[in-house]
Parts: C-alpha cells; structure tokens; sequence
C-alpha cells in the first residue's frame, strides 16, 4: 500500500469518527449525508471535512439562539 493511500484511509477514518460524533449529538439536519456531501462539496477528504465544521458551526449557532 502506498504512502499517499495509507494517509487517506488515515484521513477518512478520523472524519468518519467526527462524522459519527456529529450524527449522535447535534441536531438532525445539520450534516448532510455522505451521499450529499459527494454531490454538494466533492469527493476529497477535505470536502467532507468542510461539510463537518459547517455541522458544528450551525450547531454552535442553533444553541446560542
């Protein structure tokens, strides 16, 4: 497996325990799908890690209100 393959299968599975951490605490609808994210942001990991912030943000902001 090479260096580059072995740092993304890294990268996705911090996002996914994040993604995880999301679905069970913040509220429904602030994280898109998996599937969504793929069609509204991209395929990278940083596309899915984008979708993540903007869950916590509006999280963030649905509770300050």
């Amino acid at each position: 497996m090479s260096p580059d393959l072995i740092k993304e299968n890294f990268d996705r599975t911090g996002l996914n325990l994040i993604r995880m951490a999301i679905e069970q605490t913040c509220p429904a609808g602030v994280l898109p799908s998996e599937e969504a994210v793929l069609m509204l942001y991209g395929p990278e990991p940083i596309h899915e890690a984008e979708a993540l912030a903007k869950a916590i943000i509006e999280t963030v902001e649905r509770l300050s209100r």
